[in-house]
């Protein structure tokens, strides 16, 4: 329910349907190694499945240390079925060595929204951002008490695990991500009051 909570207010004008209270069976997958294509490839399987218009994402914590990962295993980065906490570990275990001007990351978030008569508008935002080793904050899910973002230029001094939601959104990767969906929308003569959309 965090990425709903979260996307609901970012598209405060749509009608927003959890998929699993349309097509609760449906499985869905997410098999590529780009965000866009796993964001798609969700949406298709939806929008065919509902024909409605279908909203979906993808996004992850990509380290540059690590050579991008966990990047589009974030969710499963300590196996399939891990927790938060799980993964959490993981990526200090993984950078318990590297120096922590070196732990340099970005959140990355890819929205779409894909039509049952097959139009396709594909949105990214990211937030720059480094890693500490020790978690701070329970407002965020994630790798959110880990993540301290770049904000207009400056470090923060709390991590994504210590802001407010409502202030986390106006700079964050599904932040920025969805507000350049709803810009595409609107520039193709789409208000978000006229759509009603399963979300994935």
């Amino acid at each position: 329910m965090h990425k709903m909570e979260q996307v609901q207010r970012l598209l405060a004008g749509m009608e927003l349907v959890p998929v699993d209270e349309v097509v609760p069976d449906l499985e869905l997958e997410e098999p590529f190694d780009t965000f866009e294509a796993n964001a798609l490839a969700k949406a298709r399987t939806v929008a065919q499945a509902t024909g409605l218009p279908a909203i979906a994402d993808d996004s992850g914590l990509e380290v540059d240390a690590l050579d991008g990962a966990p990047g589009v295993h974030s969710a499963r980065y300590a196996g399939v079925g891990a927790s938060d906490s799980d993964n959490n570990s993981k990526l200090v275990a993984a950078l318990k060595n590297v120096d922590a001007g070196n732990r340099t990351a970005r959140y990355r978030c890819v929205a779409v929204l894909v039509g049952p008569e097959g139009r396709e508008i594909v949105a990214e935002g990211s937030c720059a951002g480094t890693i500490t080793l020790e978690p701070r904050g329970g407002l965020g899910f994630g790798y959110d008490p880990h993540f301290i973002p770049v904000r207009d230029g400056r470090t923060e001094t709390r991590t994504m695990g210590e802001i407010p939601l409502d202030e986390k959104l106006a700079f964050s990767h599904r932040g920025r991500a969805f507000r350049a969906l709803a810009a595409q929308l609107e520039s193709e003569g789409v208000g978000l009051e006229s759509e009603n959309s399963t979300l994935t």
